[in-house]
């Protein structure tokens, strides 16, 4: 499974409502830690797609999620779980270092 494009419209069906856990990365085409971090994302949505889902929310085509959320810097990632937000790092960081936050949260393979 690869990443899920969301938007403003579609966050409540597609994050609040999932029935599993969702991380949402809020980017923007302009910002460089962003690209940097899509390859890891999209290998950890293959990897792990059958236990959480990984959204991108660009925060210039939906701007009022990122504004509720108290988004204040890119890239942002918020993990949600049953419809609330259970934990956000801000920044940059390597695969490894995803993986080690989702296993903290209790996202893991079975």
């Amino acid at each position: 499974m690869s990443t899920v494009k969301i938007t403003d419209e579609s966050f409540e069906k597609d994050v609040l409502q999932a029935d599993k856990p969702v991380l949402v990365d809020f980017w923007a085409e302009w910002c460089g830690p962003c690209k940097q971090i899509a390859p890891a994302l999209e290998q950890i949505a293959e990897e792990l797609g059958e236990h959480v889902t990984i959204a991108k929310l660009n925060i210039e085509e939906s701007p009022t999620t990122p504004s509720r959320y108290g988004v204040r810097g890119i890239p942002t990632m918020m993990l949600f779980k049953g419809g609330q937000m259970a934990s956000m790092k801000v920044g940059a960081m390597p695969k490894q270092k995803i993986l080690e936050w989702l296993n903290e949260a209790g996202v893991q393979p079975a």
